[in-house]
């Protein structure tokens, strides 16, 4: 077995590393707005649940040459984003939001998404996902080496679900009509494949 101390690794290196091994990764497409009224929306597979009481969601999105990212921005400014699952219908639809856009321009009008009001804050949503979280901003960390921020580690509290109702039946959501895909590395992604259960020990 190789044994890799990351700090003799490029930041590329440890990222495709990453990428590879930590798979496969659940997707947030994100919506926010800019204080000049902009609607961003963007992709982001570094994703996770932190907490269900209260309901918590992270995403962690990286710099570029450390230069904070518009959704980052936006929620640091605004304390609001809405973020919402990638399925098998909407991933092509999803995937033309990774365009490196100005500020100035909307993802989700290039990539003719519909926008959809939410119910307690003011970012819109998009239609075409079958699950969406409004949130609001718990904790927003700068996180680096060296004395440089390299990513915005962001905690979002759930403030209001939305749901496809045909996805909902007694509280369970049913995986199988949700349908989510999840990223590996370049330009691959997964469906959910074949399912199997494993009982836990008491």
């Amino acid at each position: 077995m190789l044994s890799i101390d990351p700090n003799m690794n490029s930041e590329r290196d440890n990222y495709k590393f990453l990428i590879g091994s930590i798979i496969p990764r659940p997707i947030a497409f994100v919506t926010t707005l800019s204080n000049d009224g902009v609607l961003n929306g963007a992709p982001f597979s570094y994703f996770n649940i932190v907490s269900s009481n209260p309901p918590m969601i992270s995403i962690s999105i990286q710099r570029s040459e450390g230069n904070q990212k518009d959704t980052a921005r936006n929620i640091f400014a605004t304390k609001e984003f809405v973020i919402h699952t990638v399925d098998e219908d909407n991933v092509n639809l999803v995937n033309k939001t990774a365009a490196t856009l100005p500020p100035n321009q909307s993802e989700i009008e290039i990539a003719n998404l519909t926008t959809v009001n939410s119910e307690k804050i003011s970012v819109p949503g998009v239609k075409e996902a079958k699950i969406r979280f409004e949130c609001v901003l718990e904790h927003f960390l700068e996180l680096g080496d060296n004395g440089q921020t390299s990513c915005d580690f962001i905690i979002g509290k759930i403030v209001r679900y939305h749901i496809e109702e045909y996805l909902y039946n007694n509280g369970r959501i049913n995986q199988q009509r949700l349908a989510a895909v999840s990223r590996l590395a370049g330009t691959n992604y997964a469906q959910i494949g074949e399912v199997f259960s494993i009982e836990r020990p008491n």
